[in-house]
């Protein structure tokens, strides 16, 4: 893979591609871009279009990845003749760009903005297009002296400005002059011009403040590419998704979707539809960080002028998900008996019936983040297309498959009764993430408090939940919650939540990983240390024999038969080795719940409790 960088986009290209720790091309103009590639080989002085084609024959380049400035005209060329000598797909990484401001004068070159500005009788200017476009302004600035550009302070520049025989002293250095108020006020310009560089290019923070001054703003338009790339994408999880179907090597483990995300997708084509009457194959939506991202549409069915139905297929990427695959629908309806954006009770979707999920008791289970993501949606759409913007929307999303889908979730247990949530935070599901986890654990943990208990026992599984039920047979079942393999998180929102004591019962396979220091025990995070067992089995007085066999172990639960759980026949008298054990995984766990008390009991095969 092929990066042309050197932007803010080539930033975000590098930080994607890094994710995969493999090797791939990073190149820039020069090499004054401060950038850490952690698996990137950097190559800097420019292509032209015959020595990129060369570059990716050699290198046996599958993909370039364009994130290139907008107006990198010869770039954007060369990407293009190489892509298609090298039959190469190109993905384009996008900035946003802010909708076209009819107070702002738009050309589409240099010498329409030229002819604009002497009709007006333009003369003093402060142009903030770069330092590469002193020469396209020069038949301007020659016969004006008050022009002045801004330009980033690199020696290069300064040698651009010194080629085109411009006046030193009529640069501004752009790090020196931050403050565009105060500049605008200095230089008292009767007009700015700039380029139409997005939101990564600072274009509305400098444009807001001109017009608010009553400055004249003119704006080049950015040019169209030179080529069809095989995608657009304006982050990372767009680049990503782009990058796996292309090379579905380059990444272990691909990425999917939330069923926020496709609720969403959803029911904005089904509004989209509504409203325009277009049925669509894919619909574009916002995640929560506001990346514009792609997802397919499956089905459309319109039932009236005033309801339609859209289906997206839920993907979960590699992640085991036990939705994916799932029809996850959204109707939406047009309802002049209120204004409102209201979501109902679809086939498949749960319904809250416990406080403490940020939920009202009785709606659907839509969580808050993917109805922000839907709202917004529908109200984008309602002002683009509908001349009363005040009418209702209703909103039922539904997944037939839910109600059995979530008798292997999390949902009964914390009071979401009869189907799924519709959740995400992010909108992405990353591939074995620990988002949709840990998102389950904390809003356990939320019920809990809201339930008025002030003990919560945490545990990793059914079986060892069983044993430690005895201790406290009057806590009921919302009181227990499963940690899995992510003590940490839990322990973490047992604290956020206020709980004055929390009892962890651990089994020995997760002790030993917890007591070095590892909070997430998952065996792709961490391995057993036997280095560190037999460690603690010389401070706790442990036999030379008994320290000797650990080095054989393959699994930790063969401890209990290397080491007696009792020296002497006394059963409160618990050997060294496991009452250490315990205290190790208190002094890692202690900190994390500084207000409050945790008790944490070693559980044994047989369901003892060693404190």
């Amino acid at each position: 893979m092929l990066i042309i960088g050197g932007t803010t986009e080539g930033r975000i290209a590098v930080q994607t591609c890094d994710e995969a720790n493999k090797p791939y091309y990073y190149s820039t103009k020069s090499d004054t871009q401060q950038i850490d590639c952690a698996h990137g080989i950097r190559v800097s002085g420019g292509f032209d279009a015959v020595e990129m084609t060369d570059f990716c024959r050699r290198n046996d380049i599958g993909l370039i990845i364009d994130a290139a400035h907008p107006f990198a005209i010869n770039v954007h060329r060369n990407i293009g003749l190489t892509a298609n000598v090298c039959d190469i797909p190109v993905v384009r990484i996008e900035r946003k760009f802010p909708e076209r401001n009819d107070q702002m004068h738009w050309f589409d070159t240099y010498t329409e903005a030229i002819s604009y500005m002497e009709k007006q009788g333009i003369t003093r200017l402060l142009a903030l297009t770069g330092v590469n476009t002193i020469k396209a302004l020069k038949d301007f600035w020659q016969r004006h002296e008050e022009t002045y550009f801004r330009i980033m302070k690199r020696p290069e520049s300064l040698e651009e400005v010194d080629k085109a025989s411009f006046p030193r002293e009529r640069i501004l250095f752009y790090d020196e002059t931050r403050d565009d108020r105060s500049l605008f006020q200095r230089i008292r310009p009767q007009a700015i011009i700039t380029k139409e560089s997005g939101d990564a290019g600072g274009f509305t923070d400098k444009t807001d403040v001109a017009l608010e001054m009553g400055i004249p703003v003119l704006v080049i338009r950015r040019p169209a590419l030179p080529y069809p790339p095989h995608s657009i994408v304006y982050g990372k999880y767009g680049l990503r998704r782009s990058i796996e179907e292309i090379l579905p090597l380059f990444y272990d483990l691909k990425i999917g979707y939330t069923t926020g995300s496709c609720a969403t997708a959803a029911t904005t084509a089904a509004m989209t539809t509504l409203l325009t009457g277009k049925i669509l194959g894919e619909c574009i939506i916002s995640l929560p960080n506001d990346e514009p991202i792609t997802i397919p549409i499956e089905t459309t069915d319109i039932s009236s002028e005033e309801k339609v139905t859209c289906v997206v297929k839920k993907y979960s990427g590699d992640d085991p998900d036990v939705t994916n695959g799932t029809a996850i629908c959204s109707t939406v309806a047009l309802n002049d008996t209120h204004s409102d954006i209201r979501f109902l009770q679809g086939k498949g979707v749960g319904v809250v019936t416990l406080p403490g999920l940020g939920l009202k008791i009785g709606e659907p289970a839509i969580n808050p983040t993917p109805r922000m993501m839907m709202m917004r949606e529908i109200t984008r759409l309602r002002h683009l297309y509908c001349e009363d913007t005040s009418i209702g929307v209703d909103i039922t999303i539904s997944v037939p498959a839910g109600a059995e889908l979530a008798k292997r979730t999390f949902n009964p247990k914390i009071g979401i009764i009869g189907g799924i949530s519709i959740i995400g935070t992010s909108g992405i599901v990353k591939p074995f993430s620990s988002e949709a986890f840990v998102n389950s654990i904390k809003a356990e943990v939320r019920v809990a408090k809201s339930m008025g208990l002030d003990r919560l026992v945490i545990n990793s599984g059914a079986k060892s939940e069983k044993y430690l039920r005895a201790l406290y047979p009057d806590l009921p079942s919302q009181g227990f919650v499963h940690y899995g393999n992510f003590i940490g998180e839990t322990v973490k929102a047992a604290a956020e939540e206020g709980f004055k004591h929390l009892t962890m019962g651990v089994m020995i396979g997760k002790a030993v990983k917890l007591a070095e220091g590892n909070l997430d025990t998952h065996s792709k995070k961490v391995v057993m240390n036997k280095d560190f067992i037999r460690s603690l089995a010389q401070e706790a007085g442990c036999t030379s024999n008994e320290i000797e066999a650990i080095s054989k172990i393959t699994l930790a639960r063969e401890i209990w038969e290397i080491i007696p759980k009792y020296r002497t026949k006394d059963p409160q008298t618990t050997t060294p080795f496991y009452t250490l054990l315990a205290h190790k995984c208190y002094e890692v766990c202690a900190p994390l719940i500084p207000e409050g008390t945790i008790t944490i009991f070693l559980i044994t095969e047989s369901g003892e409790l060693i404190h």
